[in-house]
Order: C-alpha cells, then sequence, then structure tokens
C-alpha cells in the first residue's frame, strides 16, 4: 500500500510510493526497538541486528499522517558499518538513533554519523537524531548531544534537527518521523527549484 496524499500543498510533491528512509546509529542505540515501536505501536523484544530489518511504517502525526515509509534499519556492530553505504543509495531521509546514556561512546557515534553525512551520496539528505533513553538515569540533554555530536557541521550541507525519545514506550518516535517527513517535503521542493532555474 503507497503513501497517501494530501488534498493539496505540500503532499502532493510526492508520489504514492512509500518513501525510503534508511536508520542508523550504533549497536545498542535501539534502532530495532524504535522501527518496531513505530510499526506495530507497540513494544517489541528484540536482539542485536545481524543485517538488516525492513519494515513499512505509517506516520501518525502531523502533515506525515497517512504517508508510508519503507524503513531499512542496519545492524550498527563495527563490522556491519561499510554495509550502511549500500543502503543510503537514493534514500530520501536519515534517521540517526544515538543512546543518551552511552557517554564514553558519543565520539564514536559523532564520527560514523560525520562519515554519512560527507558521503556524496547523502548530501542534501534531511537527517533526524532520535536522542534514545532519555528515561534512563544519566540521559545527556537534547542541547548536550547537539554539542557532543557536534550537529552544527551538518549546516548547509544537510537538514537536520534532533529529538528526545523513549523507544519502548514510543515517546518522541512519530514526532521524529513527522519532522523528518516535513525535512524531506523542503528538500524536495528545493531540489525542483534548482532543476527549473538550471533549465533556463
Amino acid at each position: 500500500m503507497g503513501a497517501q496524499q494530501s488534498s493539496g500543498g505540500l503532499g502532493n510533491l510526492f508520489t504514492s510510493t512509500a518513501h525510503h528512509v534508511v536508520m542508523l546509529g550504533l549497536d545498542s542505540a535501539g534502532k530495532t526497538t524504535v522501527l518496531y515501536r513505530t510499526k506495530f505501536e507497540q513494544y517489541v523484544n528484540t536482539v542485536p541486528t545481524v543485517g538488516f530489518n525492513c519494515e513499512k511504517v505509517k506516520g501518525q502525526v502531523g502533515k506525515s499522517k497517512g504517508v508510508y515509509f519503507t524503513v531499512w534499519d542496519i545492524g550498527g556492530q563495527d563490522k556491519l558499518r561499510p554495509l550502511w553505504n549500500t543502503y543510503i543509495h537514493h534514500t530520501e531521509g536519515i534517521i540517526f538513533v544515538v543512546d543518551s546514556c552511552d557517554h564514553e561512546r558519543f565520539e564514536e557515534a559523532r564520527i560514523e554519523l560525520m562519515k554519512i553525512a560527507k558521503n556524496a551520496e547523502t548530501i542534501g539528505v534531511p537527517i533526524v537524531i532520535v536522542a534514545n533513553k532519555q528515561d534512563l538515569p544519566n540521559a545527556r540533554s537534547v542541547d548536550e548531544l547537539e554539542r557532543s555530536l557536534t550537529l552544527h557541521e551538518l549546516t548547509g550541507t544537510h537538514p537536520w534537527t534532533i529529538f528526545p525519545a523513549i523507544a519502548v514506550i514510543g515517546e518522541g518516535l512519530f514526532e521524529s518521523v513527522n519532522s523528518l517527513y516535513e525535512m524531506m517535503v523542503k528538500a524536495k521542493k528545493s531540489k525542483g527549484k534548482h532543476k527549473s532555474a538550471s533549465k533556463r
């Protein structure tokens, strides 16, 4: 089943197919929990992903309500990260999940995020950073994570935002999806304008 379009405005910029989104992040960040919480709207016990999971997810809030996304959840273990490059081709959006409590790996997460952001295949692709596990002790705030991950470096090459989230209960997840969708719409609209201008 494809994405449902609104009667006018931004929704009409997209075709009726599900939008291609990749979900990346270090192992144990909670990516698969995010995926199945948004897919089934309930907690699903998961195991470490070896390879990838893929599900069609339906937006529930804002402009993304009723819109479908094909979300590719790629394993985050060090040995699997080279595979990320295989899945980012022609993606319309990137969800990068971070464990807000895993302070010792913030730098590792930052390096991996910046590698993806600097890949020529992703330039201009919107990125939403999901600051997961905000309910746990010692979770860093969104502002602290923004600094630790040097997210300001994304400005100019990627539309981006960061959302606090608690994946096990679904808090912040559909809002993150909606924000990503809104950035995707704007990016597509902007790309269309650039193409029109280049033809003149």
